[in-house]
């Protein structure tokens, strides 16, 4: 079966978002007030900021990034990953072998990420519930939350026509080996199907908080401001008072003015790297020892299948479908996701050798494929200054390791299942499999050795553990740090475990929980 696979050609008349950059700061000092700071314009923060800001509050967002406006996305990953990414797209663990995507920038991770869309499993509610004390969350309580969120980002199912080719090809082998086949939910409006989710939609069909929330916060009086590091989180008795921070030119990387910032809400949501890191460097919030602790962020590896014909997989949804039969950790503890992938993609997942050996490879980009196995990982590692510097300790624990081959394993046998000839394993050495009868035999004699693999993360989350126990977890059930009050935290932090999902409508629905329980309070 043949779809028309042509990108849409759009031209979207654009209206800029109101953001104050540093090159709009003359004063080399800045004193505001405001009912709400909200740390961080990504997904948990732009939701804060305009729930507080329609109630009423005069709410101020700071972002460190830069605010790129969509007209100036490049649809080039490498390009984009140097303008909207944190540290450029370089941010990895110690041993730097697992690169940690995440976005710097006004909207954040929404603004580069895939869209892809799944509901918290009832699952990990009830296993919330338990281990952790959260048994504010169940599932009648998060059901219409999750319901508003579907509705406010337009989050729907692909549609036949968004299916990339490569995505129907791997679908093909998922059925002749009868592993159940998921269709993606993705936050798009009539999708343009050009493939350069990663990079940034110029077309503002992804609807990101570049294009909803943000300007929605706005509408209703907050105001942003980019190009802004918050240094310190301010307390006093035991309650938050406000922010110091940094005006940083982005061309030259130079203070350009100190800021403070008074108010008696401090919403954090920098992220699950640096939200941390914040704290740390605030000496707040951390009587538990916890706040770092616990960092989980779903390790990926790619498969790249070569086939005897062209398959042209470069438009469409970045993901199509997906196979979760073995996700939840006691049925295996991965799930599969097929991908588009850019041609810089292509070029580092894979080791077909040098020289003329990589040349036949990518020349024959256009043969290829990818299916990407992601693990449901323990929160074995921790975010933390050293020597003044991040530093993401986490390797991949040897039984996540196990669930990473066995999601490989099925990852093998579905491509050649759709006619692969050939596939390359992301190992730093050269590795290929040939033949379906090798797979097992291949993939089983892997070991889980550090800088072996080419893991990709965007995941990373569970830096400041929600739950009620204020000895285990650095926030109470309501969002809100044990330790200083009027201290909120809404992004990926919070979550006590791993989800073994794509953790985004987690964080948009945690987010709008929390807003709730801060006018609550207030009221």
């Amino acid at each position: 079966m043949t779809k028309n696979h042509t990108p849409i050609k759009v031209k979207v008349a654009k209206q800029g978002l109101a953001v104050t950059q540093a090159a709009d700061i003359q004063q080399d000092k800045l004193h505001l007030k405001a009912d709400a700071v909200v740390i961080g314009s990504g997904a948990g923060g732009a939701i804060a900021a305009y729930e507080l800001a329609k109630a009423g509050k005069k709410v101020i967002v700071l972002e460190a990034g830069p605010y790129v406006p969509s007209e100036k996305f490049p649809e080039m990953l490498a390009v984009a990953m140097g303008m909207m990414y944190q540290d450029h797209g370089g941010q990895a663990n110690t041993t730097g072998d697992i690169t940690v995507l995440q976005g710097a920038c006004v909207g954040g991770s929404t603004v580069v990420n895939a869209a892809l869309c799944f509901r918290t499993p009832d699952y990990y509610l009830k296993l919330w519930a338990k281990e952790f004390g959260l048994s504010n969350l169940t599932p009648q309580v998060m059901t219409p939350i999750f319901e508003k969120v579907e509705r406010n980002l337009h989050i729907r199912t692909v549609k036949p026509n968004e299916t990339s080719p490569g995505a129907e090809l791997i679908g093909e082998g998922m059925q002749k080996l009868d592993f159940p086949l998921g269709k993606a939910k993705r936050n798009i409006k009539d999708c343009a199907i050009t493939g350069f989710c990663f990079a940034g939609c110029v077309s503002d069909r992804k609807q990101s908080m570049l294009v909803t929330y943000l300007p929605w916060a706005v509408a209703h009086g907050a105001t942003i401001h980019s190009d802004t590091r918050v240094t310190q989180v301010l307390s006093k008795d035991g309650k938050a008072t406000g922010v110091k921070a940094e005006v940083i030119d982005p061309a030259t990387g130079a203070k350009k003015a100190d800021m403070q910032i008074d108010a008696p809400t401090v919403v954090m949501a920098a992220g699950p790297i640096q939200t941390p890191l914040l704290l740390l460097k605030s000496g707040l919030a951390n009587s538990s020892g916890q706040v770092g602790k616990n960092f989980a962020c779903h390790p990926s590896l790619s498969v790249t299948a070569e086939f005897p014909h062209e398959v042209n997989d470069f438009h469409g949804a970045t993901h199509s479908l997906y196979m979760d039969r073995d996700t939840l950790p006691e049925n295996g503890g991965y799930i599969l996701l097929n991908a588009i992938q850019e041609p810089v993609e292509a070029s580092f997942q894979a080791e077909p050798g040098t020289g003329k050996a990589y040349m036949a490879y990518m020349s024959g980009y256009k043969n290829t494929i990818r299916l990407i196995s992601l693990i449901h990982d323990k929160n074995v590692g921790e975010v933390r200054w050293k020597d003044g510097h991040k530093e993401i300790n986490y390797t991949v624990d040897d039984e996540d390791f196990e669930s990473m081959k066995k999601g490989l394993i099925s990852t093998a046998k579905i491509l050649f299942a759709a006619g692969a000839k050939r596939l390359y394993l992301p190992t730093s050495n050269i590795s290929s499999i040939d033949s379906v009868d090798d797979v097992e035999k291949v993939i089983n004699a892997l070991k889980n050795e550090p800088a072996r693999y080419k893991y990709t993360s965007f995941h990373p989350q569970g830096t400041c553990r929600m739950g009620r126990d204020p000895k285990t977890t650095v926030v109470n059930p309501y969002g809100e740090t044990h330790d200083v009050k009027n201290l909120y935290v809404v992004d990926a932090s919070l979550l006590p475990t791993s989800i073994g999902y794509n953790p985004s409508e987690t964080v948009y629905a945690l987010a709008h929980y929390v807003s709730e329980q801060m006018l609550k309070k207030k009221r």
